[in-house]
């Protein structure tokens, strides 16, 4: 009795290369048990990591040899936005929801970018207390 896709049945079929057909996928005309199945047109062939590779390597989209994520560039604060963060901080190292909130519209900053600021500079005081010892 055959069992349906992904059964232990059918993955250990798979697994020791005997292809199994899927719903929706079919053999070219007159080719072996085998041979690899062809995926319907409206299936793209690569896989999303392939397209992500592809998009990192698309003009806009150079590569920064630091390893840094493509996306947003780096965000430079202002003085006035770094006093405001840094007397925040000197208050309470842990920002609360309704601080950032206050904090995100007063600098014109995302609140993400608050937190973010925010984790940063524990680690940096972190740092800076441990090299003290």
């Amino acid at each position: 009795m055959e069992k349906g896709p992904f059964s232990v049945e059918w993955l250990a079929q798979s697994s020791r290369g005997g292809a199994r057909e899927m719903p929706g996928e079919s053999r070219p005309e007159g080719s072996p048990e085998g041979s690899p199945l062809q995926t319907p047109p409206s299936v793209p062939a690569d896989s999303p990591r392939d397209r992500e590779a592809a998009e990192r390597r698309s003009p806009g989209h150079e590569a920064v040899s630091g390893g840094a994520a493509p996306g947003r560039p780096r965000t430079k604060f202002s003085a006035a936005q770094l006093q405001e963060l840094e007397r925040s901080f000197r208050e309470q190292r842990y920002i609360g929801a309704g601080e950032k909130r206050r904090l995100a519209a007063v600098l014109n900053l995302s609140q993400s970018q608050i937190k973010t600021w925010f984790q940063n500079r524990r680690m940096k005081f972190k740092r800076q207390t441990q090299d003290a010892r």
